[in-house]
């Protein structure tokens, strides 16, 4: 016969290894996403090239089906600085009209340039990572491509 006491022991100690096993896994996939550094968008394909106008308007027309399409790709958006400040971090966010009173497209550059090398009412193009509407477009690590 069988000793269930034995079989109570080796199953504990399986769950015990497994646990183990996927704590370290766990924390090492977070280590590894901490560390990790930011793509250089200007070397990566945009999934959509589109005015900031069009973006805001995409939004406001269909939210759902615009978050569905446009969040977590790499937008490239081209449109006129409404205005320029510093973000959290070091971080340069520029603001682009889109044509609604409401909303705009707000990108936060990845490297932080002089803030002088931008001025109000100029043409500009940047590459970023879609982050959703929240009233504005968000775009993350942007980077410069037309200035």
């Amino acid at each position: 016969m069988v000793n269930r006491e034995n079989i109570m022991k080796r199953s504990l100690k399986i769950a015990l290894i497994a646990a183990s096993f996927l704590a370290l896994a766990g924390i090492l996939f977070g280590l590894w996403m901490y560390t990790r550094e930011s793509q250089d968008l200007r070397k990566v394909k945009p999934d959509f090239i589109l005015s900031a106008e069009d973006l805001v308007k995409a939004f406001e027309t269909d939210e759902t089906a615009s978050s569905s399409r446009y969040t977590g790709k790499i937008v490239e958006v081209t449109g006129t600085i409404q205005s320029v400040r510093p973000g959290e971090n070091n971080a340069l966010t520029i603001s682009l009209n889109s044509g609604s009173i409401l909303s705009s497209v707000i990108c936060t550059l990845q490297e932080n340039p002089d803030t002088s090398d931008f001025r109000t009412g100029e043409q500009i193009t940047l590459r970023g990572e879609c982050s959703g509407f929240l009233m504005d477009v968000l775009l993350n690590n942007c980077s410069v491509i037309q200035k």
